[in-house]
């Protein structure tokens, strides 16, 4: 009985590649396993999609949340490198993965890796078993005929003619493979942006954060939000723009942290987080006007003279206001804070039968 564990994120590649193994009449059973990190969690639609496509398999996942600052890779004094990251993230994986292997009785792990997917080369890949003592033991199905022979392979397991050369960016060569094979490729959870790593922005915003001596995983989720900005060293601002980044905002707020809205005008909800017993009173004076003036500039206020804000501590019950001058612009708020706007990288990644996700 052949058995396989495959690295399982939910997206198009992934299942995919556990697919064509799975109908190569040499492989028994295939296990499935799924990581969650602060940086890719589990998409709600993971598990009825799991039932839906895979009936019956073993599904098992792992959190890799206490290895966030290894996954991130982010080395002191050098920017955020995606491929730096990838390499980490892709190296610590496989290496959880042995474990369940040996542990499943497995004899091979299959991953939807693409070759220079994020800037990681054959060599790279490569690499990666290697270092971890596994060489032969990792199947890229999707670039398996661009990488050297695998232990499936060699054995007859797992057929090599049937096996892709994708590279990155084939994308239409994908869709028509998934289609070929009976996946659901309009399935909205194989386009959901897994890894927030990969969105534009959000490295230069854990690269900043990473400056830091001492963070929580909760400081590190407001980096999430579309709409953050921090002063030095540490004052950290998060605007929650529509109803539902309210409702997630919320869930977010510490005792220690301040609230700012605007009780006359429709405008955002802010959180400001800071280590205010650091801070005399003048500068708790300062941090909350320019939160203030933040929120006003984003808010249906923006245009006038003068604009009465709200805030107050998370524990305390006293609420106060000041009114403030909204900034001319997103630019002049900018100049004096820190900013960096989050994009997806699907944005663009279109085919003519899958609409771009939302």
């Amino acid at each position: 009985m052949v058995t396989a564990l495959a690295l399982f994120s939910g997206s198009l590649a992934s299942r995919v590649a556990a697919r064509l193994v799975q109908r190569s009449p040499a492989i028994d059973r295939i296990f499935l396993l799924h990581f969650r990190s602060p940086f890719f969690e589990e998409h709600d639609g993971l598990r009825d999609l799991v039932k839906d496509e895979w009936p019956g398999t073993v599904f098992r996942t792992q959190s890799l949340k206490k290895d966030y600052r290894r996954l991130a890779n982010i080395l002191p004094g050098q920017p955020f490198s995606l491929s730096r990251s990838c390499l980490s993230c892709r190296t610590l994986m496989l290496s959880r993965a042995i474990r369940f292997m040996e542990r499943l009785n497995a004899e091979f792990i299959i991953t939807g890796e693409v070759v220079e997917h994020h800037g990681l080369a054959e060599q790279e890949m490569e690499r990666i078993t290697e270092d971890l003592g596994i060489r032969g033991l990792v199947l890229r199905p999707l670039s398996a005929r661009l990488l050297p022979e695998t232990i499936p392979e060699i054995r007859g397991w797992v057929d090599r003619d049937l096996l892709g050369d994708l590279r990155d960016g084939q994308w239409d060569r994908l869709l028509a493979w998934g289609r070929d094979l009976d996946v659901d490729v309009k399935n909205e959870v194989g386009f959901y942006s897994r890894c927030k790593l990969t969105l534009s922005g959000f490295g230069k915003r854990l690269e900043n954060l990473f400056a830091e001596e001492v963070f929580t995983l909760n400081t590190l989720k407001l980096l999430e939000f579309n709409t953050y900005y921090k002063r030095s060293p540490d004052v950290k601002m998060v605007l929650a723009l529509d109803e539902e980044e309210k409702r997630t905002l919320q869930t977010y707020f510490l005792p220690q942290d301040l609230r700012v809205y605007l009780p006359t005008h429709a405008g955002p909800m802010t959180l400001v987080r800071t280590d205010w017993s650091r801070k005399s009173t003048r500068e708790i004076e300062e941090i909350i006007n320019l939160a203030g003036r933040i929120t006003a500039t984003h808010s249906d206020a923006s245009h006038l003279a003068a604009v009465p804000v709200s805030y107050r501590f998370e524990n305390d019950d006293e609420t106060q206001q000041l009114n403030v001058l909204p900034f001319r612009s997103l630019k002049e708020i900018g100049e004096s804070c820190f900013s960096c706007r989050l994009s997806s990288p699907l944005d663009g990644h279109l085919s003519a039968t899958v609409e771009k996700p939302a």
